[in-house]
């Protein structure tokens, strides 16, 4: 099994179904309700778990109970948290989190300031046996050193680029492969539309590139062809959508991990995305390999 070293946030997730999202200082009653983990990279780290992979997570918590909730939900996933580091006198992040009919959702985190930023003591990549490294922007200066280490290493070097991105370009620069989120894209490039936004920002980059566009599928730049190309989405029945960003970017990781090529890992990823929004509460939705497999040979 490919290994996997994810680089980032850990949160805890309260999750609250809704009819609609609060748009006024009033009451709401939720018609459910899940705490679950989340964060960019220790999500991504579960979806790898769960389609077969061995992941390990690099991340910060502070010392505080949450941060046992956390990794103690990681590892009953199979998720490797010996390079979690707890803080203390600081907390761990939170997020209280509204998903809609629809499927759409509405997030508000704390991330606290007093986590340190430093990450030289990460281990080299290549010294742990991975094959891919994976890091969000949720802790730039972690993704940085180990997405750079993966880079000159030859290993496939992954940024999820969700919003916020480092506005001096360095995070992009480290990866070899860069995921952008259509916001993420949109604040970099100042480009609404993600096809034209990928053709105007790809070639800046010493990297192969995509712009994830929900429904609308894949955009993606290789630097190689030059070109911009599309993958369109799986057309499936949207019931939450908290997650799926997330997953996408662990499987594609863990394609890349496995020896396949860009096309194929990007669309091994789609399938894991139109898996998991159709399942509500977060990470609880990434699909198995099984699952995968499965929906790959009906399409």
């Amino acid at each position: 099994m490919a290994l996997v070293l994810c680089v980032g946030h850990a949160v805890q997730d309260f999750v609250f179904a809704v009819p609609r999202l609060p748009d006024r200082g009033e009451k709401y009653r939720a018609t459910g309700f899940e705490s679950v983990g989340g964060g960019p990279a220790a999500t991504a780290a579960v979806a790898i778990a769960r389609l077969g992979g061995r992941a390990r997570l690099a991340a910060r918590v502070g010392d505080d109970a949450v941060a046992g909730v956390v990794i103690d939900e990681l590892e009953r996933y199979g998720v490797d948290c010996s390079l979690v580091r707890r803080f203390a006198g600081c907390s761990t992040s939170l997020s209280a989190v509204m998903v809609d009919g629809a499927g759409e959702r509405m997030i508000v985190n704390h991330l606290d300031p007093r986590l340190p930023r430093e990450a030289e003591w990460l281990p080299e990549p290549a010294a742990l046996g991975v094959a891919a490294v994976l890091g969000d922007v949720r802790w730039p200066e972690g993704s940085a050193v180990a997405l750079a280490r993966a880079k000159a290493a030859g290993l496939p070097a992954v940024l999820d680029a969700d919003r916020p991105i480092p506005v001096d370009g360095a995070l992009l620069r480290c990866a070899s492969h860069v995921a952008f989120s259509a916001d993420g894209l949109a604040d970099h490039a100042g480009e609404a539309d993600p096809a034209r936004a990928l053709e105007r920002v790809g070639p800046t980059l010493d990297a192969w590139s995509c712009v994830t566009a929900g429904a609308d599928g894949v955009y993606t730049w290789d630097p190689r062809r030059g070109a911009l190309e599309h993958q369109p989405a799986f057309r499936v029945e949207v019931v939450d959508t908290l997650g799926a960003g997330d997953v996408w970017h662990g499987a594609f990781a863990l394609a890349l991990a496995e020896g396949r090529t860009e096309s194929a890992a990007v669309r091994f990823a789609q399938a894991a995305a139109a898996l998991k929004v159709q399942r509500f509460g977060g990470r609880t939705g990434a699909p198995t390999r099984a699952d995968l497999e499965h929906f790959l040979e009906t399409r």
